[in-house]
C-alpha cells in the first residue's frame, strides 16, 4: 500500500470520529490556506534550497551545505510527532531508507518540535534519519512554508489531546507546510512537493526514483 492510500484511510477514519462542524471548519481553513497561494510562492523545481544550520535532538549542528558535500540531501518537513499523518509519512520515509542511503543520498527531517519532543517522536517511529529542531520556524518561514494554526481549530485539536505549546514552546503554534526537497549536490533543487492539505504527503518511492535518476545522470 503506498503512503498516500495509508493516508486516505487515515483521513477517512479521522473524519467519521470528528463532529461534521470539526470537519467542516478544517476543510475551510485548508481550502483558505489553498487560496493564499503560499504554495505557489514556496521553492519550486529548479530553485536553489536556502542552506540551513539546525540542530539534532542531541544539539549537534547540521547544515545542508556539510550534507551536500557527501551527495543529494532529501529535506522533508513535518509539523509534530502529534500529527498522526505526519508519524505515517517518517515511518514510510524510515521503510525506504536503505534505497536512499543507496543512492549515495542524506535524509533529514525538519519540524518546529523541541527537541525533547523530537526525539520521542524518532523513538516512537525508531527511525535512523536525523530529525532536526527548526525552533519557531524560523527556517521554514523563510522558505516561505510557515501558516499558523488558525484560532478557530486550536480548541478543536485540544480536544483531540494535542497540546500544540508542550512540543514548540509557549506561544508557538506556527506549522509546516507538507513539503518534500530532493536537493542535488550544487544546491538545485530537483525535485519539489508543497501541499496546503496536510493529509497529502510526498510518495517515497518517487523520491527513490528521483535520486536513482540523479545517480545515472551523474555516473
Amino acid at each position: 500500500m503506498s503512503l498516500q492510500e495509508k493516508l486516505s484511510q487515515l483521513n477517512a477514519q479521522t473524519t467519521a470520529a470528528l463532529p461534521e462542524k470539526s470537519i467542516a471548519a478544517m476543510r475551510e481553513e485548508t481550502q483558505r490556506l489553498r487560496e493564499s497561494h503560499i504554495v505557489e510562492s514556496a521553492p519550486q523545481t529548479g530553485d536553489g534550497l536556502e542552506d540551513f544550520n539546525l540542530p539534532n535532538h542531541l544539539g549537534k549542528m547540521q547544515s545542508l551545505a556539510a550534507l551536500r558535500e557527501h551527495g543529494p540531501v532529501v529535506v522533508t518537513f513535518y509539523r509534530g510527532g502529534w500529527c498522526p499523518y505526519c508519524n505515517l509519512e517518517l515511518r514510510a520515509y524510515q521503510a525506504v531508507l536503505p534505497q536512499i542511503n543507496a543512492a549515495g543520498a542524506t535524509l533529514v527531517a525538519i519540524t518546529p518540535e523541541l527537541p525533547d519532543a523530537s526525539l520521542s517522536t524518532s523513538a516512537k517511529n525508531e527511525l535512523e534519519f536525523e530529525i532536526l529542531t527548526d525552533a519557531n520556524a524560523d527556517y521554514t518561514r523563510k522558505l516561505g512554508l510557515v501558516f499558523a494554526l488558525p484560532e478557530r481549530l486550536r480548541p478543536i485539536y485540544q480536544g483531540l489531546g494535542i497540546q500544540i505549546e508542550q512540543h514548540n514552546g509557549r506561544g508557538q503554534f506556527d506549522l509546516p507546510l507538507a513539503a518534500t526537497f530532493v536537493v542535488d549536490t550544487d544546491g538545485t533543487i530537483t525535485s519539489a512537493f508543497v501541499d496546503a492539505d496536510y493529509t497529502s504527503r510526498a510518495e517515497p518511492t518517487h523520491v527513490v526514483e528521483v535520486l536513482q535518476s540523479l545517480v545515472k545522470q551523474n555516473a
